[in-house]
């Protein structure tokens, strides 16, 4: 296959961006869109140039870190799929890609297609978690859980925290990352008793890191690569209003 690849190439957060077109031949149907970028890469150092930053590390699909903003949908036009699972059978010969960091004020270009996440992180840092000490694990039947509420918790809990959600939104709201994280928690005995505090800590410092509202299009969960259910995002309203 031979690509044209249009790609955001911006030296530092300060510096100015722009887009650079690169014709890339010999890329293989088989190739996961990641290596499609090592080739390219590869070409680039041999011609000593400077390479495409991206972010990656896994490759599983598990870390989320892959994620950049492919033809106008995060992670690329599949749904489902983080950007390291996106094979190149997906393009035709002969096609334009156009590859670009996420857009979002709570994520600043740090160079190229990397962006800074560490809002998310603080999110999480701010309640995301269970601090009682509960010892060793109790036997699995000692708290009864329903199936239903335990298997929606997992669905929850698979959110990988990639930003797909906030890239999509033109609010760039982190609404349904935070309503994952409190959702995983809140449907299980073991989340109720912080659960006041949780998401009143999630929330504040959400707006404090300048995520936007909720804008109701569901744009985010038709690109999330997990598809992490929008009615997550009801069940944090609620925890949030009986927080008060």
């Amino acid at each position: 296959m031979k690509l044209r690849l249009k790609i955001w190439r911006q030296k530092n957060a300060e510096a100015k961006g722009a887009f650079a077109s690169y014709d890339l031949d010999g890329v293989s149907p088989d190739m996961s869109f990641l290596e499609m970028l090592d080739l390219l890469n590869s070409r680039l150092v041999s011609e000593s140039k400077e390479p495409v930053a991206f972010d990656h590390d896994c490759r599983e699909g598990i870390c989320g870190s892959c994620g950049m903003y492919i033809n106008g949908y995060p992670h690329g036009p599949v749904p489902g799929l983080t950007t390291c699972h996106l094979s190149m059978r997906y393009f035709r010969d002969g096609e334009t890609i156009t590859i670009e960091p996420w857009r979002a004020k709570p994520f600043p270009v740090i160079r190229d297609l990397i962006v800074d996440r560490s809002a998310m992180d603080k999110i999480q840092v701010a309640g995301g978690f269970i601090s009682v000490t509960a010892g060793a694990a109790p036997e699995a039947n000692s708290n009864l859980v329903r199936k239903h509420s335990s298997d929606l918790a997992f669905d929850s809990a698979i959110c990988i925290g990639c930003g797909a959600c906030v890239a999509a939104c033109k609010n760039a709201s982190a609404m349904l990352f935070v309503s994952a994280r409190v959702s995983q928690y809140a449907l299980l005995p073991q989340g109720r008793p912080e659960a006041k505090e949780r998401v009143r800590a999630m929330v504040e410092e959400m707006d404090r890191q300048g995520f936007g509202n909720c804008s109701n299009t569901g744009a985010c969960e038709a690109q999330c690569p997990k598809q992490i259910r929008l009615f997550n995002i009801a069940r944090l309203n609620r925890e949030y209003y009986k927080s008060y």
